[in-house]
């Protein structure tokens, strides 16, 4: 009976424990109101058009143009990118493909996922996938790990005939994450998030008037930075440290026996 009883508060403990773990595990970006979506995309780093998570965003655009947004992703985040680019009636072959930098404007290694697609001259469409690695709070400056801060999505055709340049596309790219917890902590964080991105701001003079300045891009995720030093680890470390105390009284339970064997005689006889 009592080892039972050791044996269902440890099933306990680790039902709770895990009930966080799998909160960790669901796309951390929710849904965004479609009508706050960005419908443009910048030319270049600096007039990146700024994207949140769980958005779809939409451009419009000619064969050749490079297409630029850019978006924020948190330490224990596993961002993918995906682009649609729809093509004109009539086109030859030609192969696009999608680009994503850090905030430090390093080129990020899809972990897997089709970057980089041909399209065949009947085909009406293109899907562009690219899935990052996890972000990772901490890094030593020689790696390429990804860190976090802003990210830049780069869209555009690398391969085409002279006769297809500057032909109109309309392009879709949405990002989602999923928060990989606390199997990617790692122990450090840096000092501040790597946000040296620039982005167009448009600011209006009068009613009659508009200009574009630019101003250090303020994107970042929904309920600000993490901090960096907790995870879902720690809950799994303190339940093991239980677990293990429990497997002891246990174990000690089960050894110690009931007392001393009747067939003994007691001392001194």
């Amino acid at each position: 009976m009592r080892i039972t009883r050791v044996l269902s508060t440890a099933l306990l403990l680790a039902g709770l424990a895990a009930t966080p773990a799998m909160a960790d595990s669901s796309p951390s970006a929710s849904p965004s109101d479609d009508n706050s979506a960005p419908t443009q995309a910048g030319t270049s780093f600096r007039t990146a058009t700024e994207l949140d998570q769980g958005q779809q965003a939409t451009a419009s655009g000619s064969t050749g143009d490079y297409l630029y947004w850019s978006f924020a992703a948190d330490a224990g985040q596993r961002p993918t990118v995906k682009a649609t680019v729809k093509l004109p009636d009539t086109h030859a072959g030609e192969t696009w493909q999608l680009d994503v930098y850090d905030g430090l404007r390093r080129r990020q290694a899809c972990q897997y996922g089709a970057s980089t697609r041909t399209a065949a001259q009947d085909a009406t469409s293109l899907d562009l996938a690219c899935t990052l690695r996890t972000v990772r709070a901490w890094s030593e400056t020689w790696a390429n790990d990804p860190l976090p801060g802003t990210y830049y999505v780069r869209l555009t055709v690398v391969d085409l005939q002279s006769s297809d340049l500057g032909l109109p596309v309309s392009t879709e790219v949405r990002v989602d994450s999923k928060d990989i917890g606390g199997s990617a902590a790692v122990d450090g964080s840096l000092a501040q998030p790597l946000t040296p991105g620039i982005a167009a701001k448009s600011a209006s003079d009068d009613d009659s008037s508009s200009s574009t300045s630019a101003a250090l891009s303020s994107i970042e995720p929904d309920g600000g930075w993490s901090s960096g030093w907790w995870s879902d680890r720690w809950v799994w470390t303190g339940v093991g440290g239980v677990l293990a105390a429990l497997a002891g009284i246990g174990g000690y339970a089960l050894t110690r026996g009931s007392g001393r064997p009747r067939r003994v005689p007691p001392p001194g006889m």
